[in-house]
């Protein structure tokens, strides 16, 4: 997996349900060939398994637990994540949030079983606290501005470039990660000059009536 690179989550939304994510995911697989990059795919839990094993490009599960494997029924351990062939796992998304020990204990896991752990925050400051856990990735995504028309970068830039400071000033080793309303090549190069190293979107890919098409545009900036 290179950087800068593109995630795309694919939530839960109804039109990329089973065979459906297969398909999605199949389509950031053959545009991150055809373009040289990196387009992970998070694909729905149910789904994780399937889709990690169908294709070779990076597949990270949405969400994860801070459990140990045993009696943790409706959990999803880390350990799981990695068997089921995923390569990494967003953490803290705003629609599943997590405490903070909960968010370190997540990462340590990843880390110890030698997988991907992107941490997602609101804001600056929980962006810098997130770097002090020592995580791959931190994505930054300001609530309001999630599904909407308006991308982060052009509603308040400074989050991005600002997050990307202080996670720096933190770790060096942690990359930053824009989203909240990415939807084209414009945004994604707005992005990258702030100086995050790659973007996390969902609708604007998962909705569109022709998703490749999209991911050639957002492709296209990197």
């Amino acid at each position: 997996m290179t950087k800068p690179l593109i995630v795309v989550n694919f939530k839960a939304y109804g039109e990329v349900c089973g065979e459906a994510g297969l398909g999605l995911a199949r389509a950031c697989e053959e545009i991150g060939k055809e373009t040289g990059t990196s387009i992970v795919s998070c694909p729905q839990m149910v789904d994780l398994a399937l889709v990690a094993q169908s294709i070779r490009a990076p597949v990270w599960s949405q969400s994860s637990d801070a459990v140990s494997p045993g009696g943790r029924t409706g959990h999803t351990t880390v350990k799981a994540i990695k068997g089921a062939g995923a390569t990494g796992t967003l953490v803290n998304h705003s629609e599943s949030r997590k405490l903070l020990f909960d968010i370190e204990d997540i990462v340590k896991r990843c880390r110890e079983e030698g997988i991907v752990s992107c941490v997602c925050t609101n804001n600056i400051r929980t962006s810098i606290a997130a770097a002090a856990l020592g995580p791959d990735f931190v994505a930054v995504e300001p609530p309001e501005l999630i599904g909407g028309d308006v991308s982060v970068t052009s509603a308040d830039p400074e989050i991005v470039s600002n997050a990307v400071e202080g996670v720096k000033a933190i770790d060096r080793k942690v990359n930053v990660l824009c989203g909240a309303g990415v939807k084209n090549s414009a945004d994604v190069a707005k992005a990258i000059e702030l100086g995050a190293r790659g973007v996390l979107l969902a609708s604007g890919v998962v909705k569109a009536k022709d998703p490749r098409s999209v991911l050639r545009d957002l492709a296209s900036a990197l």
